[in-house]
C-alpha cells in the first residue's frame, strides 16, 4: 500500500500564500476593469493597505468585504 506524502508546514504556508496571490491578482483585474486608467499597483496597494504586512490578513480584510 502506497501512502501518500504529507507536506510540511512550509509547503502549505507557501501554497496558502500563492492562492492569496492569485485571490487578490484576480480582485486586481476586477477592479482594474471598472477603473481604467489606474495602474494595478496602485489597485494592489489601495485593496491590501488596512494588512499590508501579512498576505493572510490581506485575504481576510479582502474576504469581508466581499
Amino acid at each position: 500500500m502506497k501512502t501518500t506524502r504529507t507536506p510540511t508546514l512550509e509547503e502549505r504556508i507557501k501554497q496558502v500564500r500563492a492562492d492569496i496571490e492569485a485571490i487578490i491578482d484576480a480582485r486586481v483585474d476586477v477592479v482594474a476593469k471598472e477603473s481604467p486608467g489606474v495602474p494595478p499597483g496602485v489597485i494592489r496597494n489601495l485593496l491590501t493597505a488596512r494588512a499590508p504586512a501579512c498576505p493572510c490578513a490581506q485575504f481576510l480584510e479582502l474576504n469581508n468585504k466581499a
